[in-house]
C-alpha cells in the first residue's frame, strides 16, 4: 500500500484569524479524528500535493510534534474562488476498527463485446467499501474478459474480498454498448435480406373475370 509521510504542528488557535494566518503562510490546516484523540494540525500545502491531487488510494502517515498517526484522507475543502485548498480532514486508523473508504476500480482484459464491435463505457471509477485498516488496498480490480455486447458488470459482480460494498449493488460498473460503425454493419447486412423477399404476385394478363362479373344474358326478341 502507497504511503505519504506529511510533517505537521499543532494548531493553538483555531478561529477564522488563526486560519487566515496559517493561508497566508503557505500552510493548510487540518483535523485527525477517529482515534483515541482529535488533532488539530497545520503542515505546509505541498505536503498535501500528491495525496490530493491523484485518483490513488494512499495512507497519510502524519507526524504531529513528534507523534506519528496512521490515517486516511476522508474530506477537503478548496476555496471557491481561487480553488487552493482550505482544509482536510484524516481519519486515525484503529486496527480492530473497520473504516469506510473509496477505492478505485482498475479494469483489466479486454471485453469480448469490444472485440466485436462495441464500445466499453466505464460507469464507476470507485467503490465505497468498510473494511478493517489490514485489508485496505490500493485498488479493486474487474476482470472485463467475458463483457458481452449489449452487456454490463455490476456491482454484486465485483470480487472484494473481506470488504463490504457499500454501492447499491443493481447499479452497472462497465458496459459495452453498439457503436455507430456497427448499427451502420448490421443495418447494410439486413437490407439484402429483406430485398431477397418475392413480391405478390400481379393477375395473369387475360383472367377470366369472377362470377360475379360474368356478362349478362341475351335480350328475349
Amino acid at each position: 500500500m502507497k504511503s505519504v509521510k506529511i510533517e505537521g504542528k499543532t494548531r493553538s488557535g483555531l478561529g477564522k484569524k488563526a486560519t487566515r494566518q496559517l493561508r497566508s503562510e503557505d500552510h493548510v490546516p487540518g483535523v485527525i479524528y477517529g482515534g483515541t484523540e482529535t488533532v488539530h494540525f497545520s503542515a505546509p500545502v505541498m505536503a498535501f500535493r500528491t495525496l490530493v491531487y491523484t485518483p490513488e488510494f494512499q495512507i497519510a502517515e502524519i507526524s504531529v510534534d513528534g507523534k506519528n498517526y496512521r490515517t486516511i484522507m476522508k474530506d477537503i475543502q478548496f476555496d471557491v474562488v481561487t480553488d487552493e485548498l482550505n482544509h482536510i480532514d484524516f481519519l486515525e486508523l484503529v486496527e480492530d476498527r473497520k473504516v469506510v473508504a473509496t477505492l478505485p476500480l482498475k479494469f483489466h482484459g479486454q471485453s469480448q463485446g469490444v472485440k466485436d464491435g462495441g464500445r466499453l463505457e466505464l460507469k464507476l471509477k470507485s467503490l465505497n467499501v468498510r473494511a478493517l485498516p489490514k485489508h485496505l488496498k490500493e485498488h479493486i480490480e474487474v476482470d472485463i474478459t467475458n463483457l458481452q455486447l449489449h452487456g454490463n458488470i455490476r456491482v454484486q459482480e465485483v470480487i472484494a474480498e473481506n470488504m463490504e460494498i457499500l454501492n447499491s449493488p443493481r447499479i452497472p460498473v462497465a458496459s459495452v454498448v453498439t457503436t455507430r460503425a456497427l448499427r451502420q454493419e448490421e443495418t447494410a447486412a439486413a437490407a439484402p435480406a429483406a430485398g431477397k423477399a418475392a413480391p405478390a404476385a400481379a393477375p395473369a394478363a387475360g383472367k377470366a373475370a369472377p362470377a360475379a362479373a360474368a356478362a349478362k344474358p341475351a335480350a328475349k326478341k
